[in-house]
């Protein structure tokens, strides 16, 4: 019967995980009404979460854009449908390729950091010692990290999406040999708006997500340094289970309504 106790701790580990992050959900958006956070922190996190992340991200859309486009080649070279790259390429890009991994890279450079500053915070007992002073640690220290998380994903997706749509039209052009000009007018015709806005929303969700389980995971720390360790993988793993179940989800509930 060992096997049933098992399932039945992992289940009730799931549940007390679920009802944390909705806690931790919660309680950061209760911090935000009113506004109150220390405008400094906020600019400081933007800046290191943010602007920080620039290069990485450009890196990795180029690289999406490329590959989306080289995966359509034997198919353009069969039919000659030149527009079908540029279409593919985008539709990836815009709305599930580029989010997604962009995602999943930012989790893994801000949520994994966020999660041991905020762990080796609970462990040496300076989120006591900021309680003790009557300084509330979700506004102070969550909300300014909550709002830049947010915001820079959103702002790098719009990025990546730029550089992912350069790096498709770049392989187009060398690759399949199909000029500037046809790439632009068949990607202006697939009429990607859609696909631009969904990838958005799906960023601002993936910032939320990652805010969350990282706050959770760090605040949740015990066992010294090795608790530090473990609730940093822990958070990159459920982060990365988070994006790609809401992915679905979010896809799946806009083409719905769309539809």
């Amino acid at each position: 019967m060992q096997w049933v106790s098992s399932i039945g701790k992992g289940t009730l580990d799931i549940t007390e995980l679920i009802g944390g992050l909705f806690l931790t959900l919660a309680r950061v958006l209760r911090s935000l009404v009113p506004p109150r956070f220390d405008t400094y922190e906020l600019r400081r996190q933007l800046y290191i979460i943010g602007v920080r992340s620039i290069p990485i991200v450009i890196l990795t859309a180029f690289v999406v854009g490329i590959i989306m486009v080289v995966q359509t080649a034997t198919y353009v070279h069969k039919t000659g449908a030149t527009g079908f790259a540029a279409a593919v390429g985008g539709v990836a890009v815009l709305s599930e390729i580029g989010p997604a991994l962009i995602g999943i890279m930012f989790s893994g450079r801000v949520g994994a950091n966020a999660t041991a500053e905020f762990g080796t915070m609970v462990v040496s007992e300076q989120v006591d010692a900021l309680k003790a002073l009557a300084i509330d640690p979700m506004r102070f220290l969550v909300v300014p990290r909550f709002v830049a998380i947010v915001v820079s994903l959103v702002l790098l997706t719009v990025i990546g999406d730029v550089f992912g749509i350069l790096g498709g039209m770049a392989t187009s052009h060398f690759v399949l040999h199909i000029d500037w000009q046809s790439f632009v007018n068949a990607l202006l015709e697939s009429e990607l708006l859609d696909e631009l806005l969904v990838g958005l929303i799906k960023a601002a969700t993936f910032g939320v997500v990652i805010s969350v389980v990282s706050t959770t995971y760090g605040f949740g720390v015990k066992g010294g340094a090795r608790g530090v360790g473990r609730a940093v993988n822990g958070c990159v793993v459920t982060t990365a289970l988070g994006i790609f179940m809401l992915d679905y989800v979010i896809t799946y509930l806009w083409f719905l309504w769309g539809g």
